[in-house]
Order: C-alpha cells, then structure tokens, then sequence
C-alpha cells in the first residue's frame, strides 16, 4: 500500500530531456498514467548546457522528435534552438512534469517500485530511466594531474573561449566537440590538441543525416540477423562545419598522441620534453548517470546495465533510455531516440495491461 503522502504513477520517468520526452509522447497513447520528474530548472535537458556557440549537424528535419518537427531554422540548429524546441514541445504535450526533482534511488517495492527523491516518494509500477550523461563528466586519469596549476575545465562547463584568449591552452579529446571547442578557442589562443589516435574527419558533404541514415541501416540489418559492413565515418567522426572547416584552413587542425604526465605548469611529452599550457580543457565525453540505480546492484564497472532491448535484464519493470550505442544505434541523439522510444512504450503497456492501474495521485 503506498502511504498517504506517496504519490501513485503507473510509469515514473527519471530525467527531463530529449530521451523522457520521445518516451512520454508514445505513452500518451496508452491509458497509464506517466510523470517524468527532472531534476532541472528549466526545460531543454542537457542541452541548456550547451556551449554558446554550439550547432547541431544536422537540418531540422534529422534533428526532431516523435509527432512535432523542429520550426524551421535559418542553417543548422542552435543550442538555443534545441532547447526553445524541447521547452514548446513539453508544452505541446501537455506533459506532467516536476521539476526540480532529484531523484536519489529507485527501489524496489512488492510488486513495484519505490521511487525516492528530494521532494518525497513517488510509487510506481514502471520506471524508465532517461537521465542522460551531461552530469557524469569523464576525465581520464594522468600522473600528477593534481599537481597542475593551470584552469582544468570539462566541455561540459565550457561556454566560450573569451577566458582564454591570449593564452596557451591544451585541448584534450578527439571526437566533435574536441574539434569544435579547439576550431573555436584556436582563434583567439594558442593550442595544442591531443588526442588517443588521429582524428578522423569525414568529408566535408557528409552531416547527420548521412551518419543516421548509415545507423539506420545498421539497425535494421541488426534486426534481420545480418552484418553490415560499416562505410567508412560513423557517428563518433569529426563532421566538418564551418568553424572546424575554417580551422583547417588557419592549419591549426592537426592533432598529437598523449602526454606522459602533468607538471606544475603543462606537461611532459612521451620524450621527455616539456609543455608550459595556461588552461587544460577536457573533451573527453561522459559517463552515464545512474546513481540513482546504485542500490539495485546492476551496474557494471564500465557504468552500463544489462538490457533485453531497453529493458533491464534482472530487474524487470525497469527501462533504460537514451544513454549511447549499449542502449540502440544512434539513440542519444534527437532522431535517432525515436524507434527505440516507441518501442519501449509499447513494451511497458504491454508489461502493465494485466496488471491493476494506479489512479494516478499527485
């Protein structure tokens, strides 16, 4: 029995971007009652955390969300663009949401689950966990990393390269917004880009909709049984928009391997030379934020859970959206969350239809 202060959901969906949103607008198709607790301030999910000059790369007809497409835009979509578009869509849909709601831990409860946050309890028979990875910075470990004097900064908290103009700065990671934050900060500072192996830049007429269309294909031969032989470029390569493009002509496009180990003011080459940088900044991505899965004991070392599709395999009942390629081809991005966010839906009615619904308490 849920206590009296409880509040009662069929479905409970932990996390407010782009992956609860495609979920929720399936499951508005269904009976069951759904809240999707956030623990943002505002609408626009990760991407209001976006630096300021960042762009998708893809149009907005590769770059929307089940029902309602992106208003058109003048070139690629904007960060600001992105998250005006999730915070109409919200509205569009008419979605119960609360926010800011942390979400703690997730336990189960008899036949149920037990949703526990900041704000209280919520119960309920489904929960699909779409948190996202923005708020689980990844930054490898390097000798004496902690005796480094300089500014250390993740692009998960890069907004501009004005704090770094003038200086010499070491950008680390090689995948688009390594690229795109050293195309940037190169303008106006001196850089040295580091990164595990050469970068792979795909040419220059290829954007996302020719990288989703190569995921979807790969899907789909998934689902057949066969193998695809993967083209050359996938959705980890280096896309050439403009700034990167211009990069390349000002010659500042080319990448080294690691350092051995930080100094008190740089770094110490695998030859023994040494570096003096002013700044560091990480681009190297992010882990998936599952805390509040913790005490269920199904997360694996490398951060990921295992699943049947989406849903957990020793936890029944429980969904995992939108995390990266361990959770579906291409569904961390907008488009590419979209089959895989109908069919999780359709999972969790069908997991619930024999089951007494909750009416739902607020």
């Amino acid at each position: 029995m849920a206590a009296a202060n409880e509040r009662t959901f069929d479905v409970v969906i932990v996390g407010g971007g782009q992956s609860a949103l495609a979920v929720a607008y399936f499951l508005r198709r269904t009976s069951l009652s759904v809240v999707i607790l956030d623990n943002g301030q505002v609408a626009g999910g990760a991407w209001v955390h976006g630096w300021d000059s960042l762009h998708l790369f893809s149009p907005v007809q590769w770059s929307s969300l089940p029902g309602w497409g992106m208003p058109a835009v003048h070139g690629y979509p904007t960060r600001d663009d992105v998250v005006k578009y999730l915070t109409q869509y919200e509205k569009r849909y008419d979605f119960s949401i609360e926010r800011p709601v942390l979400v703690t831990d997730v336990r189960p409860d008899d036949d149920a689950f037990a949703v526990h946050t900041d704000q209280g309890v919520w119960r309920a028979r489904a929960v699909i966990s779409a948190t996202g990875t923005w708020s689980q910075p990844y930054v490898p470990a390097y000798l004496n990393r902690s005796s480094y004097a300089g500014r250390q900064i993740h692009s998960a908290h890069y907004r501009n390269a004005a704090p770094f103009e003038g200086k010499k700065v070491l950008v680390i990671g090689g995948g688009n917004s390594g690229a795109q934050i050293l195309a940037e900060v190169s303008s106006v500072a001196k850089t040295t880009w580091v990164t595990q192996t050469e970068p792979i830049f795909l040419p220059d007429d290829v954007d996302g909709r020719v990288l989703f269309d190569r995921a979807t294909a790969k899907w789909k031969a998934q689902q057949e049984g066969r193998i695809l032989q993967d083209p050359p470029g996938g959705l980890g390569d280096i896309v050439m928009v403009g700034p990167v493009k211009a990069a390349r002509e000002r010659g500042v496009l080319s990448a080294v391997r690691p350092f051995r180990a930080f100094t008190d003011r740089g770094v110490v080459w695998q030859d023994g030379s040494q570096t003096a940088f002013d700044a560091v900044i990480w681009c190297t991505g992010f882990r998936p934020a599952l805390q509040h899965l913790k005490s269920l004991g199904i997360v694996d070392a490398d951060g990921k859970v295992a699943l049947s599709g989406t849903q957990s395999v020793e936890v029944p009942g429980l969904w995992l959206m939108g995390y990266g390629e361990w959770t579906g081809f291409a569904s961390a991005t907008l488009i590419g969350v979209m089959r895989y966010a109908k069919a999780t839906a359709l999972e969790v009615a069908h997991a619930l239809q024999d089951k007494t619904p909750y009416t739902a308490v607020k």
